[in-house]
């Protein structure tokens, strides 16, 4: 999951990026309002963890406007405001889930986790497309039966596929949920990936969509094609 955290408590946010990251998830950090928003339209993310007391502009106002860009990912709110009235402003701005500071992390990890299971087939035996069965809490794959620990790459890809089965995901939807925004990808980084989930899935579970990207095929998934 690729997750954006505008966060301007450098101290903190810096301690969230670590456990965050630890978790398997891409994590990008802003820390001034209008540089999130901007992010926000431009970029995709799967889920944004948002304070509200943010430089240039509140964290209800990239809320506000966010949303009224079309932009409908899950928002989590961060805030020292523990009053209900600004809870509720922030949940009726848009947010889906609202954490008081100072939260334990353990809490905010969970609520994460939550929120990604809506809308999804995962439940607490895992995310499930055909005869695969991802748990995304420790980054194991079971195919058919056959267990394998994926390295963290392999899981960001397999992840966000099986999220979207029978949909074509673009070279650089990838290649966000694996590296956000750092620099220096190698070229083919992204084809070492698949060939090595392909060993382990089946080549015809993940289709090449030539020049565009790649496709978990889910008909292929439920029969175990691996060939």
């Amino acid at each position: 999951m690729r997750i954006l955290l505008v966060e301007d408590d450098h101290l903190l946010a810096r301690t969230m990026l670590g456990m965050l990251r630890d978790d398997q998830h891409t994590v990008d950090w802003l820390d001034d309002g209008q540089q999130a928003l901007n992010a926000l339209v431009e970029e995709h993310f799967d889920l944004v963890v948002l304070d509200l007391t943010l430089p240039r502009l509140d964290g209800l106002e990239v809320l506000r406007q966010a949303r009224n860009r079309g932009v409908h990912l899950p928002v989590i709110i961060l805030t020292a405001r523990a009053e209900l009235d600004e809870k509720l402003l922030g949940l009726d701005s848009g947010a889906d889930d609202y954490l008081t500071k100072p939260f334990a992390m353990a809490e905010l990890k969970a609520r994460i986790r939550a929120i990604s299971r809506r809308g999804t087939t995962t439940s607490h035996n895992g995310m499930t497309v055909g005869q695969l069965v991802l748990h995304p809490e420790l980054a194991r794959l079971t195919v058919d039966g056959q267990e394998y620990t994926l390295p963290r790459s392999e899981f960001q890809i397999l992840h966000y596929l099986m999220r979207h089965p029978d949909q074509v995901a673009t070279r650089r939807r990838l290649e966000e949920q694996l590296y956000g925004w750092e620099q220096g990808v190698e070229s083919n980084a992204l084809e070492v990936h698949i060939h090595h989930l392909r060993r382990r899935i089946g080549k015809t579970t993940i289709r090449t969509v030539r020049g565009v990207g790649y496709m978990l095929d889910s008909q292929a998934a439920a029969h175990g094609e691996k060939s």
